[in-house]
């Protein structure tokens, strides 16, 4: 393993609540625009949560022949309609490429659920000939890197991780870690989602997790606000190239940023419930750091977890504090669950696109709905409105069901 192999980032593509691309969503973002709404993709009257963060008009068949669209979930239709963007505006030229040297690294925490909750209802209803032969490659949580390296070309190292809510975080630390090892100079990776569906949200209902502010969705994910009452379900999907810094420059490739630090640690608190004491996450943080040889204070920014229940929001304040130090004052932090929703198994990597293209912008999005704050959250939350910063390092956190954490850390990238 080349621990000092330096890894960046080539191409990047999105689709979100706020948009079908890496520009789109990040614009509204900087807008302070909200992607929470209705849910529409089924009828919710009979739920005590009626909201969710829809990537809206989504038409697969731009992106793909309807024939591969009707065999595969909306999860891996997002992930093909992303990496389509993350390779053109990486420049990748496959016909000139080794195939066996590019993997993909796209994941999903939840697979296909809403199939699932199809063929189990045409089961129990007796339809048994109804059961569709496409459901267990759509219900996969691997099928998302299974179909882009199928429609690539692509035979390298290509699998799925599933870590909950971690999932698109730790797909990106473990494409690091396969470039570092050696076995591949390209990797796709990433996260996608897309479990919008009366059984997921019934399931997160049971827990309590689900913000019921049916009557302002827009208004209903609110980190570290002192009226939280709970998270909101998104959909979405972010995919990144990544590659060896001498790859990259030896095909003369746009360099977006590096991928410099990712720490993982596992809380073995609860399976739902984060330390109380935010140890995990302040492991994690303090790991990334090591991994990236940075301090404390040349974090410029932090985009949380932040998912606006009662639990999460003052452990990270806390994780963030004790790890940061003093220097957590003056270290903006911002929530963009607070706009997009929580993605699951997308977040992760929704949020490292968004950390990219804060850096290139020089501008951190803020925390919305932020009109209360919890006196247990005492940061800095960038509340309402954008704010321009000159950014060289960002950190990513992501934390999940499981005690499953895993921070990153970008840094702009200075042509050396």
């Amino acid at each position: 393993m080349n621990s000092d192999q330096r890894i960046v980032i080539t191409g990047m593509g999105a689709l979100s609540p706020l948009g079908h691309s890496c520009k789109e969503t990040f614009d509204a973002l900087v807008e302070g625009q909200s992607g929470i709404s209705r849910v529409s993709l089924f009828d919710p009257s009979k739920l005590a949560c009626q909201v969710a963060g829809e990537v809206k008009d989504f038409d697969p068949g731009q992106y793909m022949d309807r024939k591969m669209a009707r065999r595969i979930g909306r999860y891996a239709q997002l992930s093909i309609a992303a990496t389509q963007e993350a390779m053109a505006q990486s420049g990748l030229d496959l016909e000139k490429e080794d195939p066996s040297r590019i993997s993909c690294m796209v994941s999903s925490a939840i697979g296909d659920f809403p199939m699932v909750e199809q063929q189990m209802d045409s089961f129990f209803k007796g339809s048994r000939r109804a059961i569709s032969p496409f459901t267990v490659p759509r219900v996969s949580t691997s099928m998302a890197a299974g179909n882009i390296a199928l429609e690539y070309g692509l035979t390298g190292v290509s699998y799925g991780v599933s870590s909950a809510c971690a999932t698109g975080s730790h797909s990106l630390a473990t494409a690091m870690m396969i470039l570092k090892l050696g076995l591949a100079d390209v990797v796709l990776a990433g996260g996608s989602e897309s479990a919008v569906c009366e059984t997921f949200l019934q399931s997160y209902i049971a827990m309590r997790a689900l913000s019921t502010r049916n009557d302002e969705p827009e208004r209903a994910s609110r980190p570290f606000d002192r009226d939280r009452d709970g998270f909101v379900i998104a959909e979405g999907c972010g995919v990144m190239v990544l590659e060896t810094l001498e790859k990259a420059r030896g095909r003369g490739a746009p360099i977006l940023a590096e991928l410099v630090g990712a720490g993982m640690t596992c809380d073995a608190f609860h399976i739902t419930s984060a330390h109380p004491d935010g140890t995990g996450a302040a492991q994690a943080m303090t790991a990334a750091l090591n991994s990236a040889g940075l301090n404390p204070e040349d974090v410029d920014y932090i985009n949380a977890h932040g998912t606006s229940t009662p639990v999460n929001d003052p452990i990270e304040s806390n994780a963030i504090k004790a790890v940061l130090g003093e220097h957590a004052y003056g270290t903006p932090v911002s929530s963009t669950k607070s706009m997009t929703g929580h993605a699951i198994g997308a977040a992760g990597a929704l949020e490292a696109m968004i950390c990219v293209k804060a850096m290139e912008e020089g501008i951190i999005p803020p925390t919305i709905n932020l009109d209360n704050p919890d006196p247990e959250c005492d940061l800095d939350y960038v509340p309402h409105r954008a704010r321009s910063a000159d950014l060289d390092v960002v950190m990513s956190n992501s934390f999940a069901f499981g005690g499953q954490n895993c921070v990153l850390i970008f840094r702009k990238y200075d042509g050396t």
